[in-house]
Parts: C-alpha cells; structure tokens; sequence
C-alpha cells in the first residue's frame, strides 16, 4: 500500500509538471478564452475565427466567444488575424505563439491567417480533413497546448494547385489544405494555356491568310503560328488586350503553343531558334514582344515538348511567367532517376528566369482508373522543383476519379505545402482515418505494388500507357490475384459499416479494373473472358462478367463517370465490354487461325499477325493487343484451313482521334477458295467519318452479313484515311489505323 502511494504521489507531481508547462484552454468542456480578432478585420479573418471556434467546440465541447478588440474583455484570449511583425515575415507565413494567457495565431497576409488556424487545428488539435465529407476530429475535453508555443513557417511553393475535384468543387476543404481553388487562379478565363489557335481561329484566318500559320516541309498549316509575321503579332496584341479589358481582375494571360509540335519552320523563324539552339527561341521572342506592350500584367508561356529545352542567348522579359511541363517524363521513380534532360532543363531555365510555374504529372490520363504505382516519387519530384526555386506548382492530377483518388489528392497537397513532410505517415494517417479496419489490407496492396515497380527499372511508367504494358510485371496474374485478395479482406474488415465499405470498394475499382483489362487478354487459366466447359466449348467466364457488374455499379454509386481524358464514360466502356464479352463467348471460324499480313504493321501488338485470331480483344488504348498500321492501308488473309459456310465477318478497329488513331474510310472483305482468286464479299464503311465534332476515343465493329457461301480464304483491306485533314492538329503526318479480333462467322 505505501509502495503504491508513493507511486500515485509521483504520478501527480508529473502531471501537475506537464500542466504547469501547458497553456490549459479548455478544461473539462469548460473554457475562460475568447476568441478576439481586429477592428477592421476583413471576412477571411472572421472566416479564420468562425473556423476555429467550431472545430474547438467540436474537440472540446466548449464554445468560446468571438469578439472584436474593442469588446476584448480582461482575462485570456486567442487573438486571431494580428500580423507578425518578424522582418523575416512573407505574406505567405503563418505564425502560431503563446505568451501569458494569450495564443496568437496570425499570418503574413488574410489567407494565411486562415492557413495559421487550419495548421494549428490539425498539429496541436489533431484533427485530419480527410476529404469533404470526412474528417477525424478527436474529443479532447481538456484542450491545451505547449505553454512555450513559438512556431513560424513560410511555405517555399507560395502558389500550390492539385488538379482534382475534390478541392475545385469544395473551396473550404481546398483552403484547409492550402491549395488553390481552381486550375488557374489569377488567369483570364478561355485564355489559361494552349492559346494560339484561340488569338487567330483558323476558321477565321487560314483560307485568307495561310502565312498566319506555320510553315512545315513547304506547306503552311494551322497547327501552330507564324511567330515571325508582323501581322501574327499585330492580332495577338490586339486580342490580348481585348481580353484583359474584358477582365481587369486578371492579372495572368496565356500567350502559348497549341497541344501539338509542328511549329513553324520559315527562314525567319528558324533563323531564331538556330541562335537560340531551341525551338524556344522563337516562343520566347514573341512573347517578349508581347510582354512589352502590357508591362503590369505576366504573359504565361509553355516550356512543353518542342519548347522544354532552355534557349540561349535570350532571356525571358520578367513578367513572362515559364510554365515548364515534364509530360514525357517515366514516373516509375523520381524524376532525378530517369528524367535527368527535364531536371537539367530545370536547372537551365532556372539560369534565366525566377519566374517558372512547374506543370507536373500524377496520374495515367489514357485509363485514370488504372493502377499507377507512383507515390513514391510524389515527395522527391516536390522537392526538386522546390530546391529550384519553383514557387508555382500545379500538379495534373486527373481531376475526375482516379486509383486512391482521394488518397492522392490528399498526399499531394500535404507535400506542397511542406515538401520534407514523412509521405508514408501521411499516407497511413489518411488510410486509417478513411478506410479505418480496411487499412491494413489496403496499405498491402500500396506497399506491394509499389515495391514490384522499383524492382522492375526496366518498366516505363507513362502518361499515356495502359495496364496491358504491365502484365508481365507489377500487374502479372500472380499480383492482379493477390491484389484482389487483399481488397476482398479490405471488404471483410468493414462488412458492418456501409459507409466505409463503398469507400473501399472504390479503392479497388483500380485492381477491378486491371483484371478487366487482362481478361481481355486471356493472359491466364484463372484471368480471361471464356472459360472451357468439360465438353471443349467456351462459355463467358463468370468470374469476369461478375467482375464487370461490380465496376458498374461501384463506379455509378460513386458518380464516377469518366474513364480517360478524352470523354470516353464508363457507361460506353461497360457497354462495349458487354458486348466484347458476346462476341467472346461465340463461336469464332477465324480463332487461332493463321494470318497472312500483306502490308506491314507498325512497333504495336509485336507486329504480331496472330494478334487479329488469338482471341484476346483490344481495350480503349491502342496499346491494348492492337495491330497498328502507320500512313498505310491494312491488308490481311486468313486461312480458315478448310471450307466453311460463311455468312458474317466482323473486324473491331479503335479511333484515337487526339493520337492520329482514326477508324478506316471503309473495310472490304473478300473471300476465296484457293487463296488465289478472290471475289467480294462485301464492305463496310464508316458511319463516323471525322469531323471537327467526332469523338475522340471509341471501338467500333466494321461488320459485313450477307446470305452464307463456302469459303477457306478471307482477305480483308482497311482503307486508312493516310493524314488527316488540314484543320486536325496532325494535318501532314502519318495517320493510324489499329485493328484487332477478326470474327468470322
């Protein structure tokens, strides 16, 4: 008994220690703090005052008052918008310190007085603004915080923008995270990047005036602008300036390329660039010129593909605002690691200019719902643009839903706002407080997939790409199978909370999604779209047709309605992988037959003419078990190996219309006995011929029925268009047209 009140005596003096160095805030839901802000405090201040007395009564259970300095009465307060007064002080610095009986939270500027509130609730109150609708905020009846409370911090990336939904359409869970609301804040609408063909319209300019435009192998095309004509200039300016009228709250106009690489290749032109030993020479002199005529206003240009490679002997005005784009770069790992040209042409526009605005990558934009292992180079890619003093970042995300996509754009902007935060705690705080029991299950599949890439240098892990690329490495059956393992335990752990399990099922929808897409391919026994009944026929494998419900319904409950940048809806996927899978499950004449390739294929699908029989079908993306033929036609024969009555033939083909990949003008199929002589059997055109209005990205089966005939031999020509038309953006380049599962029935 004496032992034992010694120890509860000791115990009492610790915590009498631990209170004496605290200032206490709340004690037991009771509190003696008000909440004081300025005289002439603006609506972001009353704003920052709202904020923290809910949250604190939310954590406490008490609610102190909000007054202003003049109703300020004696005792202890929290003085809420007072700016600090260090000479170190940016407007972008937020300030939390404790004096007496007094917490001061205040900031460099209004906003980040609020940033100052938000920091202090999440670090000293331990609440976690997960996503809109979820945040953690733990009951704490006995609020207090260091009573030596002395903390500064001035965020290095002052202007920070992740591209996702969840922050544009909700401006205060945006703020809470210190990101921007919108894509491009300070920017005159219509005129944020890509904006030469919206100054000088060629549906406007070109029939009139071709030397407008630029000049390739000889030929002008509306692809990019001559930057060398007096009059391009001339209608630039005037068309900057309407816009900046028409907006003079903006202080940012785009004056940039168009989304594509023909520029122009004139004397003049050329003569630039030569000098400048880039094709930025030219870009960079006439925005110049441009920047000239509006000194008060920065004039944003890209460094993007052709123009990403510093000029010399030229240098940016200083209110010509670099937009620097690492859009080719391999996101398997760091950019430092396999990216090294676009971190030294960082370095060199950082020899020219303080003025870059960093536009990165984050996600898969052909198949946002695909796995796409790249967490581990969010921090490191941070930090390098912020150790080159970028103090403008926008990270693209996919804005719509993606794999982890509320994990993403929560990890994301935490690294913004301090790139040396510890990522893996970040991410196992937020797995903890969204999926809660789930978690565990979930951090396996992020450990695991992660931990296959970085094994695997070899693999290039595109912008562009498509799960198909990985098969053979961090997606291969074994993997896809243990992934879909851990998120059906995932689904387990939370089997009694209704709300918790649809966040997990959305988690997954990227390993769903991956299986589907293998299926495609028939990559395994375990993963395909047919399976082999005890008497040899084919029927439609279960297993995926449950699998394509579940994606279905999953992605309609979550209002996910978009499967890649290019407007192709999950509504059209499902649907088309419906259909797929009838045209799986029938009998097929033409399967595992040998093919005859009579012109040649392009770098896609091995060039492999077996691709068109093996019964695996293309997805969406052309990398998908695609046969791809570049600025030529597609001719092929297949040997049926004997006589058969044929009354259908039916061959898929894939429009990428934004990648130069359009349907055929048409498809003739004919047919032979002897392989010799052929006769037709009939054609199909295109019912979609391109327009400015097409579509970008759809499958489309080019299918023939006719009254039955014995046949062995069946040729098939697909006419491509060659290039396309002179308004496209590939006008004079080769066009593709990519073909797979021929049907004959």
């Amino acid at each position: 008994m004496k032992k034992f009140c010694q120890i509860a005596f000791v115990l009492m003096v610790l915590l009498s220690s631990c209170q004496d160095k605290n200032l206490q805030i709340v004690s037991n839901q009771s509190t003696d703090y008000v909440i004081v802000i300025p005289e002439n405090a603006d609506s972001l201040v009353e704003h920052a005052a709202d904020e923290i007395q809910y949250y604190m009564e939310a954590v406490s259970g008490a609610k102190p008052e909000i007054r202003k300095l003049a109703d300020k009465p004696a005792g202890p307060s929290i003085l809420v918008g007072w700016p600090v007064e260090a000479k170190e002080t940016k407007p972008a610095t937020v300030h939390i310190s404790v004096s007496s009986e007094q917490l001061n939270i205040g900031g460099g500027n209004s906003r980040s007085v609020l940033n100052a509130v938000y920091f202090f609730l999440e670090r000293y109150a331990n609440i976690r603004f997960l996503t809109p609708g979820a945040e953690v905020i733990p009951e704490n009846p006995y609020f207090s915080v260091p009573g030596d409370l002395d903390f500064s911090y001035t965020p290095e990336i002052t202007t920070r923008t992740v591209h996702s939904r969840l922050f544009y359409n909700n401006p205060s869970f945006a703020a809470k995270h210190f990101v921007t609301q919108e894509a491009f804040p300070r920017y005159v609408p219509g005129a944020r990047v890509h904006t030469f063909h919206r100054f000088l319209p060629e549906s406007v300019f070109f029939d009139k005036h071709p030397e407008y435009y630029a000049l390739r192998n000889e030929e002008r095309r509306p692809t990019q602008l001559c930057l060398t004509n007096p009059e391009v200039f001339k209608l630039v300016v005037e068309a900057v300036d309407s816009l900046l009228k028409a907006n003079p709250g903006a202080e940012v106009i785009s004056v940039s390329q168009d989304d594509n690489t023909q520029y122009c290749q004139c004397e003049e032109c050329k003569a630039i660039n030569k000098h400048a030993k880039s094709p930025a020479g030219s870009v960079i002199d006439f925005v110049n010129r441009v920047a000239r005529k509006f000194p008060d206003k920065q004039i944003s240009t890209l460094a993007y593909q052709y123009t990403r490679k510093a000029p010399e002997n030229i240098k940016p005005e200083d209110n010509v605002l670099i937009t620097l784009c690492s859009i080719e770069c391999d996101r398997s790992a760091p950019i430092n690691e396999k990216c090294r040209d676009f971190a030294q042409d960082l370095e060199d526009w950082g020899t020219l200019t303080d003025n870059i605005r960093i536009w990165d990558y984050t996600t898969q934009f052909t198949n946002f719902l695909a796995p796409f292992p790249n967490l581990h180079t969010l921090k490191p890619n941070i930090q390098l643009f912020r150790d080159n003093h970028a103090k403008w970042v926008f990270e693209q995300h996919s804005y719509n839903p993606s794999e982890l996509f509320e994990l993403r754009s929560y990890l994301t902007a935490k690294l913004l706002w301090n790139p040396d935060a510890d990522a893996d705690s970040i991410i196992s705080e937020f797995l903890k407080g969204y999926y809660q029991e789930a978690a565990p299950f979930i951090q396996k599949y992020i450990s695991k997939v992660h931990k296959e890439i970085k094994a695997d240098s070899d693999f290039f892990l595109f912008l562009y790409g498509d799960p198909s690329q990985a098969f053979d490495s961090f997606l291969s059956p074994d993997h896809l199978i243990q992934y879909d393992n851990w998120y059906e335990e995932a689904q387990a752990a939370v089997a009694g909370k209704p709300e918790i399990l649809e966040r997990v099922k959305r988690a997954g929808l990227s390993v769903d999604f991956a299986l589907l897409e293998a299926a495609r391919q028939q990559i395994s026994p375990e993963i395909g779209l047919v399976q082999t009944n005890d008497d040899g026929s084919n029927t439609v494998s279960v297993i995926t047709h449950e699998r394509l419900e579940r994606f279905k319904n999953v992605t309609r409950e979550g209002n996910i309605t978009l499967l890649n940048e290019m407007g192709y809806t999950i509504d059209e996927y499902v649907g088309q992988y419906s259909e797929m899978l009838k045209r799986a499950g029938a009998t097929n004449l033409a399967y595992q037959k040998p093919v005859e390739l009579l012109t040649s294929p392009k770098k896609y699908a091995n060039e492999d003419p077996r691709v068109l029989t093996d019964g695996a079908f293309g997805g969406p993306n052309f990398y998908a078990n695609w046969l791809g033929f570049e600025g030529n036609h597609m001719e092929a024969i297949i040997d049926l190996e004997k006589e058969v009555m044929v009354s259908e033939i039916s061959t898929a083909f894939l429009k990428v219309t934004n990648h130069l990949v359009f349907y055929p003008e048409k498809v003739q199929y004919l047919t032979s006995k002897d392989g010799t002589t052929f006769s037709e059997f009939g054609v199909a055109g295109n019912q979609e011929p391109l327009t400015r209005k097409t579509r970008k990205n759809d499958i489309r089966n080019f299918t023939v029925e006719r009254k039955p005939q014995k046949t062995r031999y069946i040729k098939i020509i697909a006419t491509n268009i060659l290039t396309p038309p002179y308004w496209h953006h590939g006008t004079g380049l080769p066009a593709w047209i990519f073909a797979d599962e021929v049907m004959v029935r």
